[in-house]
């Protein structure tokens, strides 16, 4: 009896389950034909004037202002550094993620066959960084960047002043002005403008990442990616394999030089970056209340939503845009006294200067197997992809001798007011007035 009622039930079930495997059959192919993707992402950033041995990240002398680790190595180094978006295991964001290790190579894989499934990137041995790189699911504990909350931003009681452009005077019509005391919610309107498209991998547990808790090697000076890369690891095709050359490999840092002091127009220069497509300048300062923002953009964009990766399509478009600075430019003047201290903040301010950042928009490569045809359908899709990308970055402190600092040639503070780490009380007073610290 019950042996004649399971087999009714079974053939009762069989046409569901023909059902459901006719329902089922699209995902399995989906996920059979989905590509194995692997991003890398290549950053260089410096400090202006400083060794590098004294930056290290988090772990050096500039992380030190802000409670980073102290010591150098190189700094501390998770994955999303090179974008700017590094996840945080555990822990909650902090001013870290504005000083990255002088060169850092992310790299995330998504593998579906085996999702969240450890593998291997094989390196060519010149790299100087072992034989392979090991690919590691991020722990259970890891929150994609933007996850842990509201962003903190400074508490600004007064103004932000923006200016814009290159050259030696303040050009009619500005500052543009904006009273955050009359209408805090101004704050997002003030540094409305164009914006680096977000296309991080948007990283979760079916990823593997490096760097990670096995490995965190940061590239040198004198490291090169240039050769053979091959990705090895359950359920990724045999066949993914391919060559990076000087155009995917990791960009020289920015030579950046300075004359001039926050009451004049500070000059900057710099050496040509090989393989840069645009360049962007950005300056930020206090004067008293008021914060002070400086753009290179010359359509009087604040240009601080322009500090990530770029396709060397949207730099080209940019540049005719007047929102960027063409790879042929090779200097660029700050507007006279802008941060000279003391503006619109009644003389309370007790240092001019500021802090600006560089960038070099570097090329952006793709790899793909079989390679895609130029009439390709909408619906293919290779075997596996490969996304290269790459930047230049640098920081550097206007009006100020980092170098003479880092060698105690600044005697301006006493030794009591330098903090830890050996920055003096100038350049640390300037960076805790900017980031509210």
């Amino acid at each position: 009896m019950v042996q004649r009622f399971s087999k009714q039930l079974v053939q009762s079930l069989q046409p569901l389950a023909a059902v459901v495997a006719l329902a089922c059959a699209p995902l399995a192919a989906q996920a059979q034909t989905a590509p194995t993707q692997l991003w890398i992402d290549l950053s260089t950033s410096t400090m202006t004037g400083m060794p590098e041995f004294m930056q290290g990240g988090v772990g050096g002398v500039i992380g030190g202002l802000f409670g980073g680790n102290k010591g150098g190595g190189g700094g501390s180094h998770v994955y999303g550094h090179a974008s700017g978006r590094f996840i945080q295991q555990g822990s909650q964001p902090g001013l870290t993620g504005a000083f990255p290790p002088s060169r850092v190579i992310d790299i995330a894989l998504y593998n579906p066959r085996k999702p969240g499934t450890e593998a291997a990137l094989f390196v060519p041995l010149t790299m100087g960084m072992g034989e392979s790189l090991p690919l590691v699911p991020p722990s259970p504990s890891f929150k994609e960047p933007g996850e842990g909350g509201p962003t903190e931003v400074p508490e600004i009681k007064g103004r932000i002043l923006i200016y814009w452009g290159c050259g030696e005077a303040v050009r009619a019509g500005q500052p543009k002005v904006i009273n955050l005391s009359n209408n805090p919610a101004a704050w997002a309107g003030a540094l409305a403008g164009r914006m680096a498209p977000e296309r991080a991998a948007r990283v979760g547990a079916q990823h593997a990442l490096y760097p990670n808790e096995k490995n965190t090697v940061n590239p040198k000076a004198d490291t090169s990616l240039q050769g053979v890369h091959q990705v090895r690891g359950e359920g990724v095709p045999e066949s993914m394999q391919f060559t990076l050359a000087e155009r995917q490999d990791l960009m020289p840092a920015i030579q950046l030089q300075q004359q001039g002091d926050p009451s004049q127009s500070i000059r900057l220069s710099w050496q040509p970056v090989p393989r840069a497509a645009a360049y962007h300048l950005h300056a930020m300062g206090m004067a008293g209340d008021d914060m002070v923002l400086w753009s290179s953009a010359d359509n009087g964009d604040a240009g601080l939503g322009l500090f990530d990766y770029l396709t060397e399509t949207t730099a080209t478009k940019w540049v005719k845009d007047k929102v960027l600075l063409s790879p042929e430019t090779t200097q660029c003047a700050v507007p006279q006294g802008i941060f000279a201290g003391g503006q619109g903040g009644g003389g309370r301010a007790e240092a001019g200067g500021a802090m600006l950042r560089m960038m070099a928009y570097g090329p952006e490569s793709h790899f793909s197997h079989p390679v895609r045809p130029p009439k390709a359908p909408n619906n293919w899709q290779p075997e596996w992809a490969v996304r290269v990308r790459a930047k230049s970055q640098t920081m550097a402190m206007l009006g100020m001798d980092m170098a003479g600092m880092a060698s105690g040639r600044d005697s301006a503070p006493a030794p009591e007011e330098k903090p830890a780490g050996g920055l003096p009380g100038a350049a640390g007073s300037i960076l805790r007035g900017i980031f509210g610290r």
